[in-house]
């Protein structure tokens, strides 16, 4: 993007479109490369258990401990870039995910394995902190809701192939090989940003980074996330939550001190599409994100089918929503955001309500419908959320906006899994997987999860329809 003066001496945007066209592949890529690592490590997850003799909670901290740590680092990563370049963070992130995924593949028990995915998180941060920046940087302002759709399209084709793929994999090799998988993909997109990625944003150049203020954000969603993981079952998870709510008050009165913050604060309060934006993604992921991996576990420990039939029956919904995504991200750019996400998050509600019926005897081809019901509806959520945030700030902001929205997602995925991993603790608890007693066990903590996720998406639904017009086209 260059600035151009016209003959009347008023400045304008120029878009050079090979940028644009390298920039959307990148970001492409790394859309499809997370959900799908994501989605094939949910079908290897009994593989993991069983080589390791791992118990449940331990299996959920697999997927936990990625998604906290991604969460904890995301804002500074993002302030970060903006000040020094996202260009710069991008990069660096990828490498670090790289090496990181080679070593999940190395991992010689379950603890390994979850300190190395804590790695893999923190390098997440940094690349989805800067890869939607970038994106909402050099595309066209009336353009974005596409390019949003586009990208939105490869992280659910992303969660298309993950299932099936990732369940041939397991079924055939290792669940390390998803690792080996992530590494050399990695490496692919890190030679195309070097060879091919020219020109740098940074959009808050020479400002100061709070480093005081990231050391606080990181600690008290650390702490929020752990304690809630296990608040029903340990007095001191419920010592380390409360804590982290002070802290995360503590830390939102220091921003509000700063000249440059890690965060401007006002932005939740003043913007009001900002705010409700931002809060409906959290609570969509909160209720949405946990459904896979109970599935995963549900048609292969109560259903008995193999990692590969498993991710054939869960493919309806990723496909539903990497057909529409494009569609629903390019309608945003016409009707009022909000009208799309709230329809979609109200279709997924509905999906996720008759969830709470699943048992040992519930028809494949009702899931199957069912997942594209909840397909429908996320694909009407998600594009048109990220076009209304990323339509609601200033230039300077981007990396900002980006890093928040991101941080609302995988906050809402980790509080999620916390649903999850609580209700697991509560009904499951040590059991380990394949024995007599788990699946009755498993189908009662199943049931009490989508009672909850059904219950949060109806306040996503009224977050989303609070937030108002969304001035599309104008950034």
């Amino acid at each position: 993007m260059n600035q151009k003066v016209s003959p009347t001496g008023i400045s304008t945007q120029v878009y050079d479109k090979s940028v644009i066209r390298i920039v959307l592949m990148i970001v492409m890529g790394t859309s499809f490369l997370t959900p799908f690592t994501a989605n094939a490590i949910n079908l290897g997850i009994p593989a993991i258990g069983q080589e390791f003799s791992a118990n449940p909670v331990l299996l959920n901290w697999v997927v936990t401990s990625n998604l906290l740590a991604s969460a904890a680092f995301l804002l500074p990563f993002g302030r970060l870039a903006d000040i020094t370049g996202r260009k710069r963070i991008f990069i660096i992130g990828m490498i670090f995910l790289s090496i990181s995924s080679l070593l999940c593949s190395l991992a010689l028990s379950v603890e390994y394995l979850i300190f190395f995915r804590i790695l893999q998180g923190i390098a997440s941060s940094m690349v989805f902190g800067t890869a939607m920046a970038m994106l909402t940087s050099v595309v066209p302002p009336q353009e974005r809701g596409k390019a949003m759709g586009l990208s939105a399209a490869c992280t659910y084709s992303g969660l298309s192939l993950g299932p099936i793929l990732g369940g041939l994999i397991v079924a055939s090799w290792s669940w390390r090989i998803l690792f080996v998988f992530n590494f050399v993909a990695s490496a692919v997109i890190i030679i195309t940003s070097l060879l091919k990625l020219k020109g740098e944003w940074a959009g808050a150049r020479g400002e100061n980074f709070d480093l005081i203020g990231s050391v606080l954000c990181s600690t008290s969603i650390v702490a929020i996330l752990f304690g809630l993981s296990s608040i029903t079952t340990s007095l001191y998870s419920k010592v380390i939550f409360v804590l982290g709510m002070i802290l995360f008050i503590f830390f939102v009165h220091y921003e509000r001190k700063q000249k440059f913050p890690l965060i401007p604060i006002d932005i939740f309060t003043k913007n009001i599409v900002f705010g409700f934006s931002n809060l409906a993604a959290l609570i969509n992921y909160s209720a949405t994100f946990g459904l896979m991996y109970l599935l995963s576990l549900y048609l292969q420990t109560v259903l008995g089918y193999n990692p590969q039939t498993a991710g054939f029956i869960m493919l309806s919904q990723p496909v539903l929503m990497a057909i529409l995504s494009p569609f629903a991200g390019k309608l945003s750019d016409r009707i009022q955001p909000r009208i799309v996400s709230s329809l979609g998050m109200g279709i997924s509600g509905v999906g996720l309500f008759f969830f709470i019926f699943l048992g040992r005897q519930t028809p494949v081809g009702l899931i199957i419908l069912n997942l594209a019901l909840i397909g429908v509806g996320f694909a009407l959520f998600a594009s048109p959320n990220t076009n209304s945030v990323m339509s609601s700030v200033e230039k300077k902001l981007y990396g900002v906006a980006s890093s928040s929205l991101g941080t609302m997602r995988l906050v809402g995925q980790a509080m999620s899994m916390a649903i999850v991993t609580m209700t697991s603790s509560l009904y499951v608890g040590g059991l380990k997987i394949g024995s007599v007693e788990y699946a009755d066990h498993f189908l009662k903590s199943l049931e009490v999860s989508f009672i909850i996720f059904a219950i949060l998406s109806v306040f996503a639904v009224f977050a989303s329809l609070a937030r108002g017009r969304a001035k599309i086209g104008q950034h």
